[in-house]
């Protein structure tokens, strides 16, 4: 299914690079991580993708926000993993120069849909790992913001993966619970 050696090694370079980084709930870093690749790695095996398409769309999703939140770069991940994981990586990064949220999400989709349907998942798969509990301080707009943001995520990139296509749409239908 997939390479475990592969795996150790994306995710120890992923918790180095996050190091002391905390998540929104002040969790570590690496959960978050952690959640989206035992997301994808659940949508391979239903899949059944084999070994090399499971290791990049697994080594992208260990690594798919150090380029945006480290100071790891794309020549790092050139170098440490192959070509195809730093251009997922790149690809599933956002970028910042751009003025506007809106801006950055039409651009970092315009990029995934130049990617194989196992960079696209990762995509999918840190949505449905961001749509648990938004933060207290996120008012009822920015709720349904991100909920719509969702809905254009699963919209463009629903043919990546049928079982992560239909594990957001479950999550978005339970995140509505948290708009008034």
């Amino acid at each position: 299914m997939f390479s475990q050696d592969v795996y150790l090694k994306a995710l120890s370079y992923a918790a180095k690079a996050h190091g002391e980084q905390k998540t929104p709930t002040d969790l570590p870093y690496v959960t978050h991580i952690v959640s989206v690749a035992m997301e994808v790695q659940h949508a391979c095996e239903k899949s059944s993708l084999d070994e090399e398409k499971a290791n990049l769309a697994i080594s992208c999703a260990l690594l798919h926000d150090t380029i945006e939140d480290t100071n790891i770069t794309y020549d790092d991940l050139y170098v440490a993993f192959s070509d195809e994981v730093a251009d997922g990586v790149e690809a599933l990064t956002k970028d910042k120069t751009l003025d506007t949220k809106q801006a950055q999400m039409k651009d970092s989709i315009e990029k995934l849909m130049n990617q194989p349907y196992e960079v696209q998942m990762v995509k999918l798969a840190d949505r449905i790992t961001n749509l648990s509990t938004p933060p207290k301080h996120w008012d009822n707009d920015k709720k349904k913001a991100y909920l719509k943001e969702a809905s254009f995520i699963l919209s463009c990139l629903k043919n990546s993966n049928i079982y992560l296509s239909q594990r957001l749409e479950e999550k978005m239908e339970n995140y509505k619970s948290y708009i008034d």
